[in-house]
This record gives structure tokens, sequence and C-alpha cells, in this order.
């Protein structure tokens, strides 16, 4: 189910083929104008935006564990699941919601 928005509806979008993405990496892609990090961890998929709180750096390009992500540049490190940062949890990065199915992993943008 699709919600509103200010811009106009939600859209599912395809980002990847099944088993695309290798358990614990990720891919970095261009949706609508915006740079979003797509994850895999244990089968589960996870798409936040790929720029870091910090200085901007690029999420997609972390090391993940479990389900948390250290940005390369200067080890800022976020939770997959809700966007946000390890040492203040109230500052997150957007994330969006991910469906996954034999035709693909789609995200909502």
């Amino acid at each position: 189910m699709s919600q509103e928005r200010a811009t106009g509806p939600a859209q599912e979008i395809k980002v990847a083929e099944p088993n695309e993405i290798a358990d614990g990496g990720s891919k970095i892609i261009h949706v609508q104008g915006r740079n979003i990090a797509l994850f895999r961890v244990k089968d589960q998929y996870f798409a936040i935006s790929n720029n870091c709180l910090h200085r901007g750096g690029p999420l997609g390009e972390g090391e993940v564990r479990n389900y948390e992500v250290t940005c390369p540049w200067h080890g800022w490190k976020y939770n997959l699941l809700d966007g946000s940062f390890s040492l203040i949890p109230t500052l997150k990065v957007k994330t969006y919601p991910v469906k996954v199915g034999p035709e693909g992993v789609f995200i909502e943008a």
C-alpha cells in the first residue's frame, strides 16, 4: 500500500535482482534524485541514505557487522533497522521500506 506525500504517492521501484547482493554486502543506487545504500544482512534487505550525517561519507561503501554499518570516512556507525547513529540515537539517516519477492528487491521512494 502506498502513502500520499507532498510530492505525490510513494512508488515501489525495483533496485536489485534477488540474491544480487551477497550477505553482508551492499549496493549504492540512485532513485528519483536520492543517493541510497541497499544492504543485505541474513537474507533481510535494508535501504538507508548513502550519506553519513558527519561529512557525507558513502555509507554503502562501509563495513557491515550484524545490523550496523560503519562509515568508511570517519567511523560513524548507523543501525540499519532504523537509521540511528550509535552514539546519539536521535540522529538518524533516512530509511526506506524494502520489499523482496521473486521478481526482485524494491524500495518505496
